[in-house]
């Protein structure tokens, strides 16, 4: 949340206020600037001011409901913070929760408290009061949290969830399943729509960013990747494979009796919220029938602010001036799965304003951005990254992103845009930023070209985020405090101060002693010990030095030890600050470290 240009004061008396937007800026936390720019927002895209806020990152979900509560004088509840057993839970069934937007989290003998989205809705309360035979009493709770609740608390497994359809599935004729000729009624029944549902359902509840459905020998498994990690979560019977996959063919509108070549197509599913989340379909062909991967893209989801994203300190510095530049490349690298989309969508909404064209060159448009001409690339039509790129050139761009340069043709036209004036950023596949420039090399660039038209070289990993209600801090042992002073030291001390300016942690090469943190585990993390993701940079920038090696075609080691020489912080001792912080664990760090 941003709150910097609003100097926040929690205490003040807004008892009576009817309107939300007046109690927030009471309360310090929005600038009668964001204020004026909310309204008229809501007028012109008819959206809720609260959903906006939110959107936008400007207050938290918590916020809005505390100042409802104190400008109503109704009583609030961190629903993050508090044990409900659950005898009193099942006081109102899941389902009834999920309808209202309700939870009971304490029972009296004559009176159940409530935590509740709108606490002023009379009939929901009434109603709620003839189920449950007791007086409601209702408090405002933050609108993500009472959601996590309905869905973790009262959250059946999905494998409980998909062995009660297995039920229904069992009445049907699957004979001419192993054949794959299946008619539409086979795959259109009730139990394979349902179960195809939870699958999805199950994925985007719990962030999953892919589900994998993979056929076996003996059934039909699927996996859930969740903040980079995959989970068997379910097991299903062999004979449902043809109906499944071809119960997804038609969502993607793929052909249903191909099964020899992959296939690839997207859909989109309407959530419970009104959100939409689109699902990206690979079909592939093994020799145990065809495997499924799904991958699942929040439509709706905010653009991070570029600092939201992990980076920080010098990195974030160094990216920052990269991007006041009007010409030049930028380059963001690293595996799949590494954030780099992210990143660059968060640097293009630094620069997307009225006065400068951006158009981006992308497979597939993944994050949609307001203001920006994005360009989905299409293969079946001759759309490419190189002939995409070509026509980008003459609609007469200020900034053009490239998705991703796979080809030496590409690569070449984006050097040549550079050349001409425009400011390019694109994604490379290296381990690190210094391997961005032998990568190039070999695919045909001339070294002189690079060393004057490349700005900065980012590359970043993603690591999981400790659960900040369950993480479990431990004294490092003396092989690990070797283990990091090793990639710390030549930092010269490191230095963490909290929100006060207060010096928290200090490590530098006389540290004997470091206190880390360990994943748990707990119901507000579903067990994982982890909560969210964040990235791990480095920033290398071209100086005289790395030139030089450039044109010398110098290996990824002589760069890499020449930038850290000039001050570049590596992705290693980045991520081991965020373990110094309790941010993240050793572990994670040393997972990605070889990605």
């Amino acid at each position: 949340m941003d709150n910097s240009t609003a100097a926040v004061n929690k205490n003040v008396n807004i008892k009576g206020l009817s309107n939300l937007m007046d109690g927030l800026l009471a309360k310090g936390l929005v600038t009668e600037e964001q204020l004026q720019e909310i309204k008229f927002e809501s007028v012109s895209s008819n959206l809720n001011i609260d959903d906006i806020l939110i959107e936008k990152n400007i207050v938290s979900p918590a916020d809005i409901a505390r100042t409802y509560s104190e400008m109503r004088n109704v009583g609030f509840i961190d629903l993050a913070n508090v044990y409900i057993p659950l005898e009193t839970l099942n006081l109102i069934p899941g389902d009834i929760a999920k309808s209202n937007s309700a939870v009971v989290f304490e029972e009296t003998k004559h009176k159940v408290k409530v935590a509740m989205l709108d606490p002023l809705d009379l009939q929901k309360i009434k109603y709620l009061e003839s189920y449950t035979k007791k007086r409601i009493e209702p408090f405002y709770a933050a609108r993500d949290q009472l959601n996590a609740a309905i869905e973790t608390k009262y959250g059946a497994e999905i494998d409980t969830e998909v062995d009660e359809a297995l039920v229904e599935v069992g009445k049907l004729d699957l004979s001419k399943s192993d054949s794959g000729n299946l008619e539409d009624e086979d795959v259109g029944t009730a139990p394979i729509i349902k179960i195809v549902n939870m699958i999805l359902d199950y994925g985007i509840k719990n962030d999953a960013s892919d589900i994998h459905i993979e056929p076996r020998r003996a059934n039909i498994t699927v996996r859930f990747r969740v903040r980079g990690i995959l989970h068997e979560k379910l097991t299903i019977p062999r004979k449902l494979l043809a109906p499944l996959v071809t119960r997804i063919k038609i969502l993607s509108n793929l052909k249903i009796d191909e099964h020899r070549i992959p296939q690839d197509n997207r859909f989109q599913v309407k959530n419970a919220d009104n959100s939409y989340t689109d699902i990206r379909v690979s079909i592939m062909p093994s020799i145990h029938g065809e495997k499924i991967v799904l991958r699942l893209q929040a439509t709706s989801k905010g653009i991070l602010d570029l600092e939201k994203t992990g980076i920080r300190g010098q990195s974030y510095k160094r990216l920052r001036d990269a991007l006041s530049k009007t010409q030049g490349i930028i380059l963001v690298t690293g595996p799949t799965g590494s954030g780099k989309t992210q990143t660059l969508a968060s640097s293009l909404k630094i620069l997307n304003t009225s006065k400068v064209n951006i158009i981006t060159l992308e497979d597939p448009v993944e994050i949609k951005i307001d203001g920006i001409n994005q360009v989905q690339v299409n293969a079946e039509v001759g759309l490419t990254f190189a002939s995409g790129l070509r026509s980008i050139l003459r609609q007469d761009p200020d900034v053009i992103m490239v998705g991703e340069i796979r080809d030496s043709e590409t690569a070449a036209l984006a050097v040549q845009a550079a050349l001409v004036g425009r400011l390019v950023m694109a994604t490379l596949h290296t381990n690190s930023a210094a391997g961005a420039f032998v990568r190039l090399i070999d695919m045909g660039i001339e070294p002189f070209l690079l060393s004057s038209t490349v700005n900065i070289v980012e590359a970043q990993r993603l690591v999981r985020v400790l659960c900040k209600e369950c993480k479990q801090p431990y004294e490092a042992s003396p092989e690990v405090i070797e283990t990091i002073h090793k990639e710390l030291d030549p930092l010269n001390g490191i230095n963490i101060y909290d929100d006060e300016k207060k010096l928290r942690i200090h490590f530098d090469k006389n540290t004997k002693n470091a206190t880390l943190h360990k994943a748990v585990g707990c119901p507000q993390c579903n067990q994982t010990g982890y909560a969210s993701r964040s990235g791990i940079f480095e920033c290398l920038v071209i100086s005289e030095g790395i030139s030089k090696l450039i044109l010398e075609k110098a290996s990824i080691s002589s760069i890499n030890e020449k930038a850290i020489s000039e001050g570049m912080m590596t992705m290693i001792q980045d991520g081991f600050i965020k373990v110094l912080e309790g941010i993240t664990t050793l572990e994670e760090v040393m997972r990605v470290r070889n990605e």
